[in-house]
This record gives C-alpha cells, sequence and structure tokens, in this order.
C-alpha cells in the first residue's frame, strides 16, 4: 500500500482525537507501547486486559478475498496489510510497533462477512444454529523492516436458535458488523454450546498470539515492576 494513499485517525486512551494524513505531521508519542491499527472496542478491551498501552490508527484498507484464497490466508494477509497500512502512515522515524488483527467465521467453506442488513443477518445465525463453524483471527505486528503474523483457529458450536430468538438477536443490534453476525462476549454468548479453541481469538483478537508477538518485539506482558 502506498503512503500517498492512507489516512488515519488517531486517539489516545479514548480521549484525544485528531485526523492526521500521508505527510506524518503528528509529533512523536511517548509513553505507549504500540499502535492498534484498528478501531474495534473488542481488541482495545483485550489490549486492555493484559496491560498493554497503545494509541489507535484508523485505517482502510480493502478487504475483498482473493480468486481461490482460503479463509486462513485471507485473515493473515488482512491483519498484516492492517499493520503495514498504520505503519505507513507513521511519521518519520516512529518505529514503535503497528498491531494489525482480522477475524473470519467461516461454515461450510463460506467466509459469512458482517452484515449490516437484516435479512443478511439472520440468514448467518440459521445457518449457524445447531453446527458447527470455524473462527480464524490472525494478528500482525510491523516495526521498521520487521513484520511477524500468526493465526488461531477456533471452532464454535452453536445450539439451535429458534427464528423468533434470531430475530431478537438482530433487533438488539448487536450483530450489526460483527464477524459471522454475533458477538461470543455479548448476547451471542447465550448461543454457543461449545467452544474448542481461543475465547478472544472469537472475540477479535487472540490473546496466545498476541503475547507471542509482542514478546518477540520487545514487549514483555509480565514482567517484574508490573
Amino acid at each position: 500500500m502506498q503512503r500517498s494513499g492512507i489516512r488515519a485517525t488517531r486517539f489516545i486512551a479514548g480521549v484525544q482525537r485528531r485526523n492526521v494524513g500521508a505527510s506524518g505531521s503528528l509529533p512523536l508519542m511517548s509513553g505507549y507501547q504500540i499502535y492498534l491499527a484498528s478501531n474495534s472496542p473488542r481488541r482495545r478491551e483485550l489490549l486492555d486486559q493484559i496491560g498493554v498501552s497503545y494509541q489507535v490508527l484508523w485505517v482502510a484498507v480493502d478487504e475483498s478475498a482473493q480468486p481461490g484464497e482460503a479463509a486462513a490466508e485471507l485473515a493473515q494477509r488482512l491483519a498484516l496489510a492492517k499493520a503495514r497500512a498504520g505503519h505507513a502512515g507513521l511519521p518519520s522515524g516512529d518505529n514503535k510497533p503497528v498491531l494489525g488483527a482480522d477475524t473470519l467465521v467461516v461454515c461450510d467453506g463460506q467466509i459469512l462477512g458482517k452484515p449490516h442488513e437484516r435479512a443478511p443477518g439472520l440468514a448467518m445465525l440459521a445457518a449457524l444454529s445447531g453446527r458447527r463453524h470455524e473462527v480464524f483471527s490472525a494478528v500482525a505486528l510491523v516495526a521498521g523492516q520487521r513484520e511477524r503474523v500468526l493465526l488461531n483457529r477456533s471452532q464454535v458450536r452453536f445450539r439451535d436458535i429458534a427464528p423468533e430468538e434470531a430475530a431478537a438477536y438482530w433487533d438488539s443490534g448487536e450483530p450489526v458488523d460483527k464477524a459471522g453476525g454475533y458477538a461470543i462476549q455479548g448476547l451471542g454468548a447465550v448461543f454457543v454450546a461449545e467452544l474448542s479453541g481461543s475465547y478472544s481469538g472469537v472475540m477479535g483478537l487472540p490473546l496466545f498470539e498476541t503475547a507471542q508477538l509482542l514478546n518477540e518485539f520487545a514487549i514483555k506482558i509480565l514482567e517484574n515492576g508490573r
């Protein structure tokens, strides 16, 4: 992705908000360990959970799958693309790691996407009802010339969902713009009969893999004095 095509919005600790362009006009920030190239509140919550300080970069990348691209490959490519896009928009000389992530829900080999309208949302819930599906959650870090991406794969089994339950769930507003049309950390948890894998991965950021990457980039989650 070219630097000239990037625009991002930053905020610190949910308070300061400023627009930056490709020129990298913002001053270097101190006191933060990483940049998070995501506007997902779930990912912010998960980083808060493990005590990682961050500054948010809102970036936009084309999330379309390439012909023949498997879900595992797509999730990793998009996570890395988001991290690269965030890194490309940083001021010159700022080499703090940029974290990107992507989560995909797959049922019967089909990526379900993120519903924005009622009919597709209800169709996704009907497809998941009483069945198992896979969740691929990738996390990437980019810093200077270094980059790395890891993938988590989980399996989730839903109980049967009655049509009236699916309708009420959609009307709650929670499924909108969520991968697979549900949120495991919210009301969607009542549908989850079984989970094999990573709860945080299904939520949007696999913390085991995230901590592994941060450690490789010399950011320790657990150390003396923390």
